[in-house]
């Protein structure tokens, strides 16, 4: 048994954020981070030597460890409160542009690039987001600032050093099986080594769990068992987009990624761009149960012929079905099973046509696929009809505002799904209706990426100081 002042289940930004401003805050608290994966600098994805994905065990080192996805992410932190999720309508627009503009300077300490990108050009901008309204779309212009791969690595590395320099304990390869609640109050965890299977039971005078979009399913069936209130909120699901950097010239040099939101008929479900990474490569990510998903990476310093983005439509349920997350897992592992448990890949001329993608087909296209274990298919076996339909017809609108966007030789990937559906209810003070426990991050179902999973540590920080 330990016993801390504060523990944190997941080293990822809102985890890591609320140490790391505790502890800049001069806290005389003992606090330990708890994370199933390793330490950054053990971190290594044995694909960029295999080429093919080789599904690790215990865990995937891409989603899994100190900085979560973050260190293996392209690492662009969005600097509006207009992008990243629902945060403002609990804390207040101004007051999380606040948050933001401090972050950010945290960020910038440790090493992030003084560069700002979309911000250069505002005649230019203005130009694009004429086109957008053409074509029924809005166009959400928003400073960017890139780590690059590589860089969030280096970075992130240098904050968790910072950490254990100033006494925080860090805790690698427990995963945590459970809470401990008492009178409703939570009073530690119970976690499991990942390795042999022993127990460790940590308790704590506040518990923080920010175990990120990996950790929605598990966060879900702990606050159905606890009663912590939470609400089924929305899943996105979509694909990933490749295309010729040429298509994508002046986004990427004006905009550097174009946050693009539509609300295509018949449906008019909510379908954005998510993740843009010029110069960029496709990679894949897997989930505990073996569900492989398909990401974006983009770096500093090396770069592709082609430009990635994500396409993701909402989707809401409501009585009688209120597993979202499950829903999304269906799509996912039905994708894969037609992939043979990899990602499949398909060229968009071929959907319009109703055909399947063949591999000697992606070999003669101008559009060379940067992922390269993918698997040429036929993804709309796999997509439900009202989402391919949403995708579909996005494109097509995306096309107005980028000529070429929506050529027969365009890749999309699948299944890209996006999971922090579960809205934890709690007041501003980051307070659940347990006592002394706080859920953070893209699990929270509250942030989306890496910026605004920081902004809510830092919340954090300052509420435990």
């Amino acid at each position: 048994m330990m016993q801390y002042d504060v523990v944190i289940v997941g080293a990822g930004p809102a985890g890591i954020f609320t140490a790391l401003e505790m502890v800049k805050r001069g806290a005389n608290k003992k606090i330990v981070i708890v994370e199933k994966g390793s330490p950054v600098e053990k971190r290594a994805c044995p694909k960029n030597q295999t080429q093919i994905c080789v599904n690790c065990k215990p865990f995937c080192h891409i989603t899994t460890g100190f900085s979560g996805a973050g260190a293996f992410s392209d690492g662009k932190l969005s600097l509006s409160a207009e992008v990243g999720g629902d945060l403002p309508d609990l804390l207040g627009f101004d007051f999380t542009q606040e948050l933001i503009n401090y972050t950010d300077k945290i960020y910038l300490e440790f090493g992030a690039s003084e560069k700002i990108e979309g911000i250069s050009d505002l005649d230019k901008i203005k130009e694009i987001r004429a086109k957008a309204i053409r074509a029924g779309l809005k166009l959400v212009d928003c400073p960017i600032r890139h780590l690059g791969t590589e860089k969030a690595r280096e970075l992130y590395l240098r904050i968790q050093n910072y950490l254990a320099e100033k006494g925080v304990d860090l805790i690698f390869g427990y995963n945590c099986q459970n809470i401990i609640l008492k009178n409703n109050r939570c009073e530690g965890v119970i976690l499991e080594n990942v390795r042999d299977g022993s127990e460790l039971i940590i308790y704590g005078q506040d518990t923080i769990v920010a175990t990120g979009r990996r950790g929605a399913e598990w966060l879900e069936k702990i606050c159905a068992q606890h009663n912590i209130s939470h609400q089924p909120g929305t899943v996105d699901i979509g694909v990933r987009v490749e295309v010729r950097n040429e298509i994508m010239e002046e986004i990427n040099e004006v905009l550097y990624e174009s946050k693009l939101i539509g609300y295509p008929k018949p449906f008019k479900n909510k379908v954005r761009t998510f993740c843009q990474n010029p110069g960029g490569f496709v990679s894949q990510e897997n989930y505990d149960n073996d569900l492989a998903v398909v990401n974006g990476h983009s770096y500093k310093d090396k770069k592709s012929s082609n430009t990635n983005l994500s396409i993701l439509c909402s989707h809401n349920f409501s009585y009688p079905f209120n597993q979202p997350i499950a829903y999304a897992q269906k799509i996912g592992e039905l994708t894969n099973m037609l992939a043979n448990g990899h990602v499949l890949v398909q060229r968009f001329g071929d959907i319009l046509d109703g055909k399947r993608t063949w591999e000697h087909e992606l070999s003669n296209s101008n559009v060379r696929p940067t992922l390269p274990d993918a698997v040429a298919g036929d993804i709309t076996s796999a997509m439900p009809y009202r989402t391919m339909t949403n995708i579909i017809n996005f494109i097509q609108a995306v096309d107005m505002v980028v000529p070429g966007f929506a050529s027969v030789e365009t890749l999309l990937y699948s299944p890209e799904l996006k999971f922090y559906s579960n809205k934890i209810k709690m007041d501003a003070n980051l307070n659940t209706n347990v006592q002394s426990l706080h859920c953070l991050g893209d699990s929270s179902g509250w942030t989306r990426g890496l910026m605004m999973a920081s902004v809510m540590g830092v919340l954090m920080g300052r509420k435990l100081v």
